[in-house]
């Protein structure tokens, strides 16, 4: 019998300092439903629509000892990203904490990078086409706004 191993993308896990305040922030910030979020606060989950976004402590003892510690200084980017993406760019970056200010890229797309309150830099970039052109459909999105009033 021949199986499929072509695997479905499941979730993207954010390792964070508050469980609790990172799915309050990132559902404020971009319309999603919580879709969990254990009493323990050692697990969260957002429904993004086409897949979830997951959040746990940086540290916890039975991750750490079986797949190494997540980096301990703030100064350390970790080694994955996250990137959202807007209809207007510019309009979702002036709400956010600046990184870099969106610029055209050679191959036609706008792309800036702010930071979430744990400091993990999220790349926004707008919608693309194939044909490099610059695709400004809506979008429901709008990640990482300064939630200060």
């Amino acid at each position: 019998m021949a199986f499929n191993l072509k695997p479905v993308f499941g979730y993207t896990v954010v390792y964070v300092k508050n469980v609790a305040k990172s799915v309050d922030f990132y559902a404020k910030a971009s319309g999603y439903n919580v879709h969990r979020l254990y009493e323990s606060h050692r697990w969260g989950e957002l429904e993004s629509g086409q897949s979830t976004i997951a959040f746990t402590p940086k540290h916890q003892l039975e991750t750490d000892k079986l797949t190494g510690a997540v980096p301990r200084s703030d100064r350390e980017r970790p080694p994955m990203g996250l990137c959202f993406v807007y209809s207007h760019v510019d309009t979702a970056y002036k709400r956010a904490v600046s990184v870099s200010q969106p610029e055209n890229k050679e191959w036609g797309q706008r792309v800036g990078y702010v930071r979430d309150i744990d400091g993990i830099t999220v790349r926004m970039e707008a919608m693309f086409t194939h044909q490099n052109k610059l695709d400004l459909k809506p979008n429901k999105l709008l990640l990482l706004l300064k939630l200060i009033s």
